[in-house]
C-alpha cells in the first residue's frame, strides 16, 4: 500500500536500517545512498520511491537475477550486497542535509567498511561523495581512494530527479562495478 501524504510527512527524520550480512558473511559491494527520502522513511525500505532506478539498475547490471521490489531488500546479502546511507536522517530532498551531516556520515561509512570489509564501497551520488570526503573533483566511476581493503566506486544518483542519467546509463555504470567486483573474487 502506498504511503499517504500524512505518512510521508510523519516519516521525516526517521532512520531506515542498514541492510548488511550476518557477522562473518560475504559482502562484495556495500551500496550507500545519500540519505533516505520520505517514501523510504515511510516504508522502511531503501530506494523505495516509485521512479527510483536503483532496483532496475541492480538487475540490468547483473547483480540480481530479477528486479527486486524494495520490500525484498532483505534478500541482498544472499547476493553479497548491502545498503546503507551517508546520512541516516530521512528528508524530502537530499539538499536539506548539511555538509556536516554528510561529513559525519562519511566517518560512519568508514567505520561500517572497517567492520564489514566489503570488496567495494559504492556511493550513489557524486555531489554528496565530494562533500562527505572532501574530494571536490570526484567523477563517476572507480576512485583512487580506498577505505581499508575496500575499493571505492562512485555511482550516479539513481533518483528519478537525476534526469541527466537515463536508466540505461545508470545500469551501464552499475555493470562496470559488477564486473570489477566479479574480478575481485
Amino acid at each position: 500500500m502506498r504511503p499517504t501524504k500524512a505518512d510521508l510527512e510523519a516519516a521525516r527524520d526517521r532512520v531506515v536500517p542498514d541492510v548488511l550480512p550476518a557477522p562473518g558473511g560475504t559482502l562484495r559491494v556495500l551500496f550507500s545512498g545519500i540519505n533516505p527520502g520520505l517514501y523510504s522513511g515511510a516504508t522502511g525500505h531503501h530506494f523505495a520511491r516509485p521512479g527510483n532506478r536503483f532496483w532496475p539498475a541492480l538487475h540490468r547490471s547483473g547483480f540480481t537475477d530479477r528486479v527486486l521490489d524494495p520490500s525484498e531488500q532483505h534478500l541482498l546479502p544472499a547476493f553479497g550486497l548491502g545498503i546503507t546511507n551517508l546520512a541516516q536522517r530521512t528528508t524530502a530532498r537530499a539538499d536539506e542535509l548539511t555538509a556536516d551531516e554528510l561529513r559525519d556520515g562519511g566517518r560512519r561509512l568508514r567505520a561500517l567498511v572497517d567492520r564489514y570489509r566489503p570488496a567495494y564501497l559504492a556511493v550513489a551520488g557524486v555531489t554528496a561523495y565530494r562533500t562527505a570526503f572532501g574530494r571536490p573533483r570526484t567523477r563517476i566511476g572507480p576512485q583512487d581512494d580506498a577505505f581499508g581493503s575496500a575499493r571505492v566506486w562512485v555511482l550516479p544518483n539513481p533518483s528519478g530527479l537525476n534526469a541527466s542519467w537515463s536508466l540505461d546509463r545508470i545500469a551501464g555504470e552499475f555493470a562496470r562495478l559488477r564486473e570489477a567486483a566479479d574480478a575481485a573474487g
